[in-house]
């Protein structure tokens, strides 16, 4: 029996370019060589598409790369760029492949080209370890789309949908999922009348609020404001990320903080979720410092909740699920009020981190399945997705 090929897809030009090769190496390391072949790709922060021989060692910092004249700011002179160093650029071909897909290397220096087909990176499903912009946004999910390549996670709709904020939120409302308070502005409205827009945060909103821009993960420019001073420069942070920018009243008031409760789903059209679990952030609330550089945080699984609490939250993370046209897995986040126990939807994370300790995969491990185990469920679900689509006409 042959095995099915896996493209582990990673890196990517985003903001969360080092989360992805974390949750890559992972990946790599735990699936199953026997039942699959592995096939790793990688995309330079600079956008740059290799398939690198040696990714593995690359990863895991073992490759001695020779020493290159770069220029001032170049992506690749950062250690974990310098991963995706080597390799062929691919491009998706232009139309899909029946038998079984391919991304199509093509040479662009001056020695002989070789036929594209003999060269060509077939694969069976390609599980697309990327967060943030242009990985877990619906573009890649669009190119493997045009490709007919199976993926693991969400499509074109789920993902974009889950990445935006201010539409996720949309979404939710839609459904009667309860949410935190919030205003949505644009860079250019705050770069027209900043003063107009701060009018707008104290008229709707209660301080402190967080500032977040709508398209990004990991709380990459998200800060807390406490007061209308602190709220500009949040803004003008958050702005640099994405031209719009949500602001969400803090759950907690300016004495508590909430709880941060966090439920992993699994699924296409019948998803499941886990048991959930809680963040105890070492600093003011997660952020990315707090995620990924300090030590202190805590993570609680299960979390103290009681019967109907945690029942609550499995509902609503799958119906969060739902609502974005979610598919394959997702981390939704929930926010508990410390007076109330009022129980909030944050936001939901098509693509969470991947890592054998993030919390996706690991609130998994406590429900029963283990992270080699969950990479195979996935790529189950990708092509049951992919077969059910094909069972679309798209012409008379």
């Amino acid at each position: 029996m042959n095995k099915l090929r896996i493209g582990i897809l990673f890196g990517g030009r985003s903001g969360e370019h080092e989360v992805s090769l974390l949750s890559a190496a992972s990946v790599l390391k735990a699936i199953d060589k026997d039942k699959y072949e592995v096939v790793p790709i990688g995309i330079t922060k600079d956008g740059r598409w290799l398939t690198a021989e040696h990714a593995e060692n690359l990863l895991t910092g073992k490759l001695v790369l020779e020493p290159r004249n770069l220029r001032a700011g170049d992506p690749e002179i950062t250690e974990a760029a310098a991963v995706l160093a080597r390799g062929e650029a691919v491009v998706v071909p232009p139309e899909p492949v029946h038998r079984q897909s391919g991304l199509v290397p093509f040479q662009t220096d001056a020695s002989p080209l070789r036929r594209a087909s003999d060269r060509a990176i077939n694969v069976d499903v390609i599980f697309p370890v990327l967060h943030g912009t242009f990985g877990e946004d619906g573009t890649i999910q669009g190119l493997l789309e045009l490709a007919d390549i199976p993926y693991v996670g969400a499509g074109v709709l789920g993902s974009a949908a889950g990445m935006d904020k201010d539409i996720m939120k949309s979404l939710f409302i839609a459904a009667g999922i309860p949410i935190v308070k919030h205003v949505t502005t644009l860079r250019s409205a705050w770069e027209k009348d900043s003063r107009k827009v701060e009018k707008l945060v104290s008229t709707k909103l209660k301080y402190p609020v967080f500032v977040k821009p709508a398209n990004l993960g990991s709380s990459v420019g998200i800060s807390k404001a406490h007061d209308r001073k602190e709220l500009g420069p949040a803004i003008e942070d958050a702005a640099k990320f994405d031209r719009k920018i949500v602001i969400e009243e803090g759950v907690g008031g300016s004495k508590e903080k909430a709880r941060e409760i966090e439920c992993s789903v699994l699924g296409n059209d019948d998803p499941i979720a886990s048991i959930p679990g809680e963040i105890v952030p070492v600093k003011e609330f997660y952020d990315y410092t707090a995620k990924y550089l300090d030590e202190g945080s805590k993570l609680i699984i299960p979390a103290k909740l009681t019967k109907s609490q945690t029942k609550n939250v499995q509902e609503l993370a799958i119906q969060a699920f739902k609502a974005v046209d979610c598919s394959g897995l997702a981390r939704v986040d929930f926010l508990m009020d410390p007076n109330t126990k009022k129980i909030y939807l944050n936001e939901i994370n098509t693509m969470p981190g991947f890592t054998a300790i993030s919390m996706y995969p690991k609130l998994w491990a406590a429900s029963g399945v283990g992270y080699s185990d969950l990479i195979d469920r996935l790529i189950q679900l990708a092509l049951e997705r992919h077969e059910d689509k094909k069972k679309n006409q798209y012409s008379r």
